[in-house]
C-alpha cells in the first residue's frame, strides 16, 4: 500500500511539474494543430510509468524515465505518420525525422535539457495569441501546460467545468486551424503577451497558496512551480519586465508567510495570530529587492500594488501595528485599475480593521448584487466576520455555515466551524 501511494505521489508531482514541458516539446515536433496528439503521448507515458513502476518500483530518476518514455513514444508516432499528412514535415529540421538514419538523433536534440524550458516558455506565449480571448488564454495555460484539472481551473475563474471545457475546445480549434508556431514574441508584442502569461502564473500560485481541491491548504509544489515559471521569465532579457519583477516580489512576500498559516496540527491560523518570527526573512528580503527593481520601470501594474500591500503585512512588527490606512489606499488604487469584485471584497475586510464593522458592512452591502460573489465562500465568511464583530450572532453563524457549504478546503471548513462554536459557547444557541 505504501509503495502504491509513493508511486501515485511521484506521478502526481511529475504531472504537475513536467507534463506541460513534455507537451511543449511534443507540440514543437508535431505542430500545434496536433496538440491532442502531444497530450496523448504524455498520457501514454504516465500510464506506462504507473504500470511499470508497480512491478519494478520507482526508478532512481523518475523524471528522466518519463521523458525517455515520452520520447520513445513520440518516435513511434513519427514512424506511424511519416507517410501521411497528419504531421507537417516540410520544415528542414523535421525532415530529418522521416529518415530512420537520422530519426533517433534528431529526436534526442528536441529533448536536450537546455531546450525544454525554452520550448515551454515559447508555448506559454503561443497560448497568449492576441486572437485568443484572455480568459481562454489563461484557461488553456493552466489546464494544458500547468497540470491543472478542469475543476481547479473552474474554481480559479469562479465558473463551471462546462464553461472551462468549452474554452479549451475553442482554443485547441484555433491552434489546429491556424497552425500557430510556438515562439517568444517580438519586442513590440512582448508586453501585452507577458501580462497574460503572468496572470496564469499568479492563478497557479494562488491555487498553491490556498488550495481549493486538495486536503492540503498549502500546495508547496504549485507555489514552487509558479516561482519557477516567473523566474524563467526573469531569466530571459525579452521577458524580464517590470510587471514580472512585481509579480515575483508579490509571490516572495506571500511565500515567506505561507508556513505560518498552518499550525503544527495542520489547522488554519489567522494572520493576526501567526508567529511572525517564523516568516522567511530571506524571501521577504528577496521580495524587497524585486519590488524595488519593479519600481524602476516606466509602467505600473496591479502586481506592483498587490506587492506593496503584501509588503505592508511583512513589514509590520505586529498585527496591531499594520498600516491599514496605507493598505486601504492601495486597494483603492487597485479598484481604479480594475473593478474586480474579489478586490472589492478584500477591501471590505481592510475597512473592518481600520474603521470597524459598521462601515465594513456598508461597504460589503454594496457588493450583494454581484452574481459571482453569491456562491463564493469568502463573501459569506467575510459577512460572518463582520456580523460577529457587531455581535449579531445568529446572522454570523448563518453566514459561516453558508461559507462552510461553499468551500472544499478541510482547513477552512474547520476554521469556520470553530468560529461558530466560539459564538455558541459565548452566547448560546
Amino acid at each position: 500500500m505504501k509503495e502504491s501511494k509513493d508511486i501515485d505521489q511521484t506521478l502526481n508531482h511529475l504531472f504537475r511539474h513536467e507534463s506541460g514541458k513534455m507537451v511543449s516539446v511534443l507540440v514543437k515536433i508535431f505542430g500545434t494543430e496536433n496538440f491532442e496528439m502531444a497530450e496523448d503521448v504524455v498520457q501514454d507515458a504516465l500510464v506506462s510509468a504507473l504500470e511499470t513502476w508497480k512491478f519494478r518500483g520507482i526508478p532512481d530518476n523518475p523524471r528522466a524515465w518519463l521523458y525517455r518514455t515520452a520520447r520513445n513514444k513520440a518516435i513511434d508516432v513519427i514512424r506511424k505518420n511519416k507517410h501521411n499528412q497528419a504531421i507537417d514535415f516540410s520544415d528542414p529540421a523535421k525532415q530529418l525525422l522521416t529518415s530512420e538514419y537520422t530519426l533517433t538523433a534528431t529526436m534526442n536534440n528536441y529533448w536536450e535539457e537546455n531546450q525544454i524550458q525554452d520550448d515551454f516558455l515559447a508555448m506559454m506565449y503561443a497560448s497568449c495569441d492576441p486572437k485568443i480571448s484572455e480568459e481562454n488564454q489563461i484557461t488553456f495555460i493552466l489546464k494544458s501546460l500547468c497540470g491543472f484539472s478542469t475543476k481547479e481551473v473552474a474554481r480559479s475563474f469562479l465558473t463551471s467545468e462546462e464553461t472551462i471545457s468549452k474554452r479549451l475546445y475553442r482554443t485547441k480549434e484555433y491552434f489546429r486551424k491556424n497552425k500557430i508556431k510556438p515562439t517568444i514574441p517580438s519586442d513590440e508584442e512582448i508586453e501585452s503577451r507577458t501580462h497574460t502569461v503572468l496572470n496564469s502564473i499568479y492563478l497557479l500560485f494562488n491555487e498553491g497558496y490556498s488550495a481549493t481541491h486538495s486536503k492540503e491548504l498549502v500546495r508547496e509544489d504549485l507555489i514552487s512551480q509558479a516561482l519557477h515559471l516567473c523566474n524563467s521569465l526573469l531569466g530571459n532579457k525579452k521577458t524580464n519586465t517590470s510587471e514580472a519583477k512585481a509579480l515575483m516580489a508579490l509571490m516572495c512576500f506571500h511565500t515567506a508567510r505561507s508556513k505560518s498559516r498552518l499550525s503544527s496540527k495542520g489547522e488554519l491560523v489567522q494572520l493576526s495570530k501567526q508567529d511572525r518570527s517564523t516568516w522567511n526573512k530571506e524571501l521577504i528580503q528577496a521580495g524587497r529587492w524585486y519590488l524595488h527593481r519593479a519600481g524602476l520601470g516606466s509602467t505600473y501594474s496591479n502586481y506592483h500594488i498587490e506587492a506593496a500591500i503584501a509588503f505592508q503585512h511583512c513589514d509590520a512588527p505586529t498585527y496591531e501595528e499594520t498600516n491599514w490606512g496605507a493598505i486601504l489606499a492601495y486597494y483603492d488604487m487597485l479598484l481604479s485599475i480594475s473593478n474586480d469584485p474579489i478586490v472589492a471584497l478584500n477591501r471590505c475586510l481592510v475597512i473592518l480593521e481600520l474603521n470597524g464593522p459598521k462601515l465594513a458592512l456598508n461597504a460589503i452591502t454594496e457588493l450583494e448584487n454581484i452574481e459571482v460573489l453569491k456562491n463564493y465562500y469568502l463573501y459569506h465568511a467575510s459577512l460572518g466576520a463582520i456580523k460577529e464583530r457587531m455581535k449579531e450572532n445568529v446572522q454570523a453563524v448563518s453566514h459561516y455555515k453558508k461559507a462552510i457549504d461553499l468551500t472544499q478546503s478541510v482547513q477552512e471548513q474547520k476554521f469556520l466551524q470553530e468560529r461558530i462554536t466560539s459564538i455558541l459557547f459565548k452566547y448560546g444557541p
